[in-house]
């Protein structure tokens, strides 16, 4: 894909970013030692300004679950949906343990305080556990339940296992599971093509750093979040058919998004639980 992005303006962003993110580090982790509210607030009000820095103009149709803790269920495009699902709401998210080991940005991933997870199938009880104690605490979870990205053209099959985190935990309070869909349909007010997508989508065997400096010098990108209805484990019967009816709404919006066709919530399971 030929070069669309450009240097300088990439330069000043990145100059930005560092200068924004740097300070605030300390400042969050102080928070999260001493279990302040701040410490689920500060990350909101900072990628909501990474996300006017970058150029993300972000439209949302539904509206978040709010009565509880809530298991938001989405597909995985890019690393820039951290920072549009955390200017929406109060969140943390679901991440392989290899990116706790990254340098900076692991260390940012734990300041959000990431639930990393090694996916494994003999590990994913105690993994479970740990999301249900989350939710138990009130926190809200971002669940990327492809278990990688993808190249945003459609959404790839759901993994349920950790779907078992929707159970709450003894005597912890109702969880919410809300589908939600994220689409990248926009380039300067251009539709984002399928041979431009790749631009914002980071996936396969993509290197990071090259990807991320290329498109901080982009322009503006239209970004299409979907809330679906919520519901719970409860109302879907069992971890298979919620991970399927999760699945089903987000790739029928993805497609109506990528389509540039009006994009509609999904409607919740009968007598679905967990209204917003």
């Amino acid at each position: 894909m030929a070069d669309i992005g450009s240097s300088a303006l990439a330069f000043l962003r990145a100059c930005i970013y560092v200068a924004l993110t740097v300070p605030l580090m300390p400042v969050q982790a102080a928070f999260v030692a001493l279990g302040l509210p701040a410490a689920r607030a500060l990350p909101r009000w900072y990628h909501a300004r990474c996300a006017a820095l970058f150029g993300l103009d972000i439209r949302v149709t539904g509206v978040p679950a709010s009565a509880g803790p809530t298991l938001f269920v989405a597909n995985h495009i890019s690393y820039l949906d951290i920072v549009v699902f955390s200017t929406l709401a109060e969140v943390s998210f679901v991440a392989k343990t290899e990116i706790a080991g990254w340098p900076f940005f692991g260390w940012l991933a734990k300041l959000q305080r990431t639930v990393f997870v090694a996916r494994r199938a003999r590990a994913v009880g105690k993994e479970a556990d740990a999301l249900q104690r989350r939710l138990a605490e009130g926190g809200n979870i971002v669940l990327f339940a492809e278990g990688t990205t993808g190249d945003g053209n459609r959404a790839g099959r759901f993994k349920s296992a950790l779907f078992a985190a929707a159970e709450p935990a003894e005597g912890g309070p109702p969880v919410a599971v809300q589908p939600v869909t994220i689409a990248y349909t926009r380039l300067d007010g251009m539709p984002l093509c399928r041979a431009l997508r790749p631009a914002v989508a980071w996936y396969g065997d993509m290197e990071l750093l090259p990807h991320l400096w290329a498109f901080i010098g982009l322009g503006r990108i239209g970004v299409e979040v979907v809330f679906h209805a919520p519901t719970s484990l409860a109302e879907a019967g069992s971890r298979k058919l919620l991970a399927q009816h999760c699945e089903s709404a987000i790739s029928a919006a993805l497609a109506e998004a990528n389509a540039g066709r009006e994009t509609q919530p999904a409607p919740a399971l009968a007598g679905a639980a967990g209204a917003a």
